[in-house]
């Protein structure tokens, strides 16, 4: 594992942003419920309020329906085969960029600063999304969890992506994202975490993780992240 030996004293003085997908990047909250919906269904269990299916967005899916329906592990997997049927058809497309958010990706990547995506999203589908809404070529890596789900945990992410790109913790980086996972994972290679609080988690949820900054929305999340001078 790396430990991050460089510190920031402002979220600008960042190079490497690594950048969480759902929740920050994009709303995915119609085709991750609906994938939910379809998989919850194939077991005889009817779900109405998508609503009540927001806490599958952030974290691993095997441990969201063991958590929330009792599942064990080996039905919990099941489940996720049926959630990809529906999520690989329509799922992944029921999705939205925040607005201004394709185009803060180009301003960093256009200042040189290095963009990787972390996600526990299974990477094939990461990339499928960040292709769709134009945004994979602000990217210097695409980093997503495996289709079995064995590199899901945030931590795994970021350690396959640091490994892949050859970092040794003490480069200038930064998290981003909307989820206590995120900073957990992120603190757990020494980065700092710059919290979003326009997805799925609450300023309690990300301070009580870590997060040492908070941005309410995406022109706050270029402000916080300045162009550099």
């Amino acid at each position: 594992m790396n430990t991050s030996t460089y510190p920031l004293s402002s979220p600008g003085d960042a190079r490497y942003l690594f950048l969480d997908l759902d929740g920050t990047l994009t709303d995915p909250s119609v085709g991750i419920t609906r994938g939910v919906m379809h998989a919850l269904k194939r077991f005889g269990i009817h779900e109405d309020n998508p609503q009540k299916l927001y806490p599958f967005i952030g974290p691993p899916l095997y441990d969201s329906f063991m958590r929330y329906y009792g599942f064990d592990l080996a039905t919990a997997y099941k489940a996720i085969e049926y959630f990809q049927e529906y999520y690989a058809e329509k799922g992944m497309y029921e999705n939205v960029p925040y607005p201004g958010i394709v185009e803060l990706l180009h301003r960093w990547n256009d200042e040189g600063r290095k963009l990787v995506l972390a996600t526990s999203k299974p990477e094939v589908f990461a990339e499928r999304i960040l292709e769709r809404f134009g945004m994979a070529d602000a990217f210097t890596f695409i980093a997503g969890g495996d289709v079995a789900e064995t590199r899901v945990e945030k931590k795994l992410v970021i350690d396959y992506a640091m490994k892949e790109l050859g970092l040794t913790g003490k480069e200038p980086c930064l998290m981003i994202g909307d989820r206590k996972f995120d900073a957990l994972g992120a603190a757990a290679h020494g980065i700092p975490t710059l919290g979003v609080l326009y997805g799925f988690g609450s300023q309690n949820e990300l301070l009580q993780a870590g997060a040492l900054w908070l941005a309410k929305n995406v022109a706050e999340l270029g402000s916080l992240i300045a162009p550099v001078r």
